[in-house]
């Protein structure tokens, strides 16, 4: 542990702490002890006088023995007893007063106090009933209970620093680029709330770098086609129809462009879905104009209703969906139609070799697919799509047909 840091200063803090107050409670145990001794003393030697005044005068009367017993002492007469007390190991004796007629010593045992009184004919031993431990109880459980205040207190402020160095360590792997960290708490003060934001900004970092990397791998992929298409253009005659060709590859390009900002702002979470009621069959058309594919490939079998969508993001989803079907089916052709309130895009092809969540992660493919065929980024595109519409994608093969289906709340 390092000595500049917080965690440092706050046991140095915690620890000369309870040293002084360990230190206040033994100067006040040992006062109190002290302050007690001399008026127990004090007590003793009043009782010892009165106790020779009336016994002169009138012996141990009944009186008298009522009388000191009110005044919280007891008075042992047996002489056995008194031998025993006399004998017991480790009492201190201290003489009082001695003449005559009496002898009288005070005793001290560990907690009691006893006033030993011998006169020429009797020993009396008057024992102290009044002291207690209770001040001294007192102290200890004061002293206890302070001390585990500040071990909880201690515990506590351990506990809410424990973010600092989970911050600590994040921050030292930002620069390293790696967001997946965990600094989450349900705690509620400002260092938790801190770590809390600290987790989401990290969050949100790491769905950005995720949204640039398939923007760029987007962008190698679908660029290919129309940038083949206009190179081949360039080498025929300058047409009028071949310069409406060129055009429309501009435009294409255009709109790829147009659609791979779309894709990054949805996916790093910064744009809001226009959502409106648009005709299905304009939607898939769209689609198919962003695919650039023939009316030959893709086989309409649905009634033209209206769904709620956002018209762009939504047809991207479904030109991924008919890229998939086009490029996996066994004869390029995918069949667009609706079964009560489900979109199905169904393709003749081999079943999909993982669970359909696999392949919502970017960049997977399946064993079956070619190097040069997907980047793997298709599902994910779809799946983040859906999710901005609050639609979910299932996944079904029968009769060696394979079903892509998205819900609609008609």
């Amino acid at each position: 542990m390092k000595k500049h840091s917080i965690l440092f200063t706050i046991n140095v803090i915690f620890l000369i702490s309870l040293i002084l107050i360990s230190a206040s409670f033994a100067l006040h145990y040992n006062f109190n002890k002290q302050r007690e001794k001399y008026f127990n003393h004090k007590r003793d030697m009043e009782i010892s006088k009165f106790f020779m005044h009336q016994y002169r005068n009138g012996g141990l009367s009944d009186e008298l023995q009522e009388y000191i017993q009110s005044l919280g002492f007891s008075i042992v007469l047996n002489l056995d007893e008194i031998k025993s007390i006399l004998n017991t190991k480790n009492i201190k004796s201290r003489e009082v007063k001695s003449n005559k007629l009496f002898k009288i010593r005070h005793l001290e045992l560990k907690d009691s106090s006893f006033v030993f009184i011998q006169t020429p004919n009797e020993k009396i031993i008057l024992t102290d009933n009044s002291r207690s431990s209770d001040d001294e109880n007192t102290i200890f459980i004061a002293y206890i209970s302070i001390f585990l205040i500040f071990i909880f207190l201690y515990l506590s402020i351990i506990n809410k620093l424990k973010p600092l160095k989970i911050l600590k360590e994040g921050v030292k792997e930002f620069g390293n680029e790696n967001f997946d960290l965990n600094c989450l708490t349900s705690n509620k003060d400002e260092i938790s709330q801190l770590a809390n934001e600290f987790h989401m900004s990290a969050k949100k970092l790491k769905k950005l770098k995720e949204s640039r990397n398939v923007f760029i791998r987007n962008i190698m992929h679908e660029l290919k086609t129309p940038i083949t298409k206009g190179k081949f253009l360039t080498q025929l005659p300058q047409t009028e129809e071949n310069i409406e060709s060129m055009q429309k590859v501009f435009y294409r390009l255009e709109s790829l462009i147009n659609e791979f900002a779309s894709i990054e702002e949805l996916i790093s979470t910064k744009k809001e879905l226009e959502k409106k009621w648009y005709f299905l069959e304009d939607i898939v058309d769209n689609a198919m104009d962003l695919l650039m594919c023939g009316e030959d490939e893709v086989i309409k079998e649905f009634d033209n209703i209206k769904i709620y969508v956002d018209f762009n993001i939504f047809s991207i989803a479904l030109k991924n969906l008919l890229d998939n079907g086009i490029k996996y089916s066994k004869d390029k052709k995918v069949v667009v139609k609706m079964d009560a309130n489900r979109l199905v895009f169904e393709n003749v092809g081999q079943k999909l070799s993982y669970e359909l969540k696999n392949y919502f992660e970017p960049f997977f493919k399946d064993d079956n697919s070619k190097p040069a065929q997907s980047f793997g980024l298709g599902l994910y595109i779809v799946k983040h799509i859906l999710d901005a519409h609050s639609l979910n994608l299932k996944y079904e093969h029968e009769k060696g047909i394979n079903k892509f289906i998205i819900e609609l709340p008609l």
